[in-house]
């Protein structure tokens, strides 16, 4: 049996510390995808929190709770009776996406400003996504409603007219102070705020998915 403290290859080394796991823990041999998704979205927020607090010992840490995650939901998938793949798999499909996405990088495209790097960026995900029919298309459904309105604005933006209220907070700060103010509003009042914004965003998306169809 391969000892993965004696690889060189760290991310190899995890790789087969995860399968071994997989294998012979009885715990983890029971764990299916749906299982795992309560612990990956935990870990990407301690992930954020991290960052946010600008913790590197932490941030080293959670980046690799993180990692383990994808290297366990790999190894799940690896025994699907019908359609198995491996963390190989799934590094050489990121690999292949990454370098059609950067042809400034990996081939004769140009691209000196951020601008035109987001060009290209788009040219090659819409290239991969032709199935799609919808701006808001590929938006996950299970983000948290702040994060997800924030998404959907960006594409409703492409295609209805999306108005700023007045007056507009100058800061970042001012603008945490608002949102604050608001659910604090929401609570005095008795109503759900992430509930209101939910509702909110699939009114948005009836009216963009109408203005595609028109």
């Amino acid at each position: 049996m391969t000892d993965p403290l004696t690889e060189t290859d760290a991310l190899r080394a995890a790789a087969e510390t995860m399968r071994q796991v997989r294998e012979r823990c009885v715990w983890s041999q029971r764990i299916t995808h749906r299982d795992l998704v309560p612990y990956l979205i935990e870990e990407a927020h301690e992930v954020i929190d991290a960052v946010e607090r600008d913790d590197r010992a932490e941030l080293r840490e959670e980046l690799g709770d993180l990692l383990w995650q994808v290297l366990f939901h790999s190894a799940v998938a690896a025994q699907h009776p019908s359609a198995p793949f491996d963390i190989d798999d799934v590094a050489r499909g990121l690999t292949e996406k990454m370098v059609r996405r950067h042809p400034h990088v990996f081939a004769d495209a140009v691209a000196t400003t951020p601008e035109e790097v987001l060009v290209h960026w788009n040219a090659a995900k819409a290239a991969e996504k032709r199935e799609r029919t919808s701006v808001l298309d590929g938006v996950p459904a299970g983000m948290p409603a702040l994060a997800r309105a924030q998404k959907v604005l960006g594409r409703a933006s492409q295609v209805v007219e999306m108005p700023v209220p007045a007056p507009a907070p100058s800061s970042e700060a001012e603008l945490g102070d608002v949102l604050l103010a608001l659910v604090a509003q929401a609570r005095a009042s008795g109503w759900d705020a992430e509930r209101a914004l939910r509702e909110r965003l699939r009114a948005l998306e009836d009216e963009v998915r109408a203005a595609e169809s028109a």
